[in-house]
């Protein structure tokens, strides 16, 4: 999925302030927190979305890692390419929640080698668990590779279309992370929610359009995912397309089995 650019949240002006990073040295770069919990904005020669890294000393896919000096203590930083992450591509485009934050329990559908995975894991740090779903057995290995030295991760190399297969190695989560690409997603994500997602918890879907419909309009095919998952329970709060990370891509957030609001 990667289409060979490097760096997402580049920003004008960078020639100039990458001369006085060589003068300066560490003074010239911080670290600065975004506004969903457990991610951050590296502000350089060039600003990035960073998250941070839970093992540091090791890269995942390839990524830059950054360190910066605060109170006297090194933390590394992984930056996190909106290019080759749906995730990242949604926090850059202004997405109002992620709903994954500290401690949290994910349950990540389409997990892939672990890319995006690996960022969760940093966010949920020590305390949550993500559970990294993926059917392919080559991104499997790789997926299985990276959970080796992240200990929040457990891999599962199964069939999202099945979870009953899997069911004993889940617990209850928090969030539903989908990024499957497969016509009868929207089923796949109601399958998940009703066997782990909690009431009240939260899903954040990836729909690529012409992998559900090519012959309709993007804008119609997102409509007709966002009544699909109207009818299993799954309140859609809020839509945002991908651009200009991904053509023909949107993310949908949204509230499993609304909790009654106390009166």
């Amino acid at each position: 999925r990667d289409r060979g650019c490097s760096g997402g949240g580049q920003r004008r002006g960078g020639v100039a302030k990458s001369k006085s990073r060589r003068k300066k040295g560490a003074a010239a770069v911080s670290v600065e927190p975004h506004r969903h919990e457990g991610v951050f904005i590296y502000r350089g020669a060039e600003d990035a979305l960073v998250t941070l890294n839970m093992v540091p000393g090791l890269s995942v896919y390839g990524e830059r890692r950054v360190t910066v000096t605060e109170n006297g203590v090194k933390l590394e930083y992984r930056t996190w390419n909106p290019f080759r992450s749906k995730l990242a591509a949604a926090i850059l485009g202004g997405v109002d929640q992620i709903h994954i934050k500290p401690k949290s329990k994910v349950l990540y559908l389409g997990a892939a080698s672990g890319t995006t995975v690996s960022h969760v894991s940093d966010i949920i740090g020590p305390d949550g668990l993500v559970y990294a779903v993926e059917f392919s057995h080559r991104a499997g290995r790789d997926l299985v590779n990276v959970a080796k030295k992240r200990t929040n991760i457990i891999p599962v190399l199964e069939d999202a279309r099945h979870p009953l297969k899997y069911r004993m190695l889940i617990g209850m989560v928090d969030v539903i992370f989908a990024d499957v690409a497969q016509p009868d997603q929207s089923r796949i994500v109601a399958l998940n929610a009703h066997t782990f997602l909690r009431n009240g918890g939260h899903f954040l879907i990836s729909i690529k359009a012409n992998c559900i419909d090519s012959t309709a309009s993007a804008e119609a095919v997102f409509a007709s995912e966002v009544k699909k998952l109207q009818q299993e329970n799954l309140k859609p709060q809020e839509q945002l397309t991908l651009e200009p990370y991904e053509r023909d891509h949107a993310v949908v957030v949204g509230v499993y089995r609304p909790l009654p609001k106390s009166k």
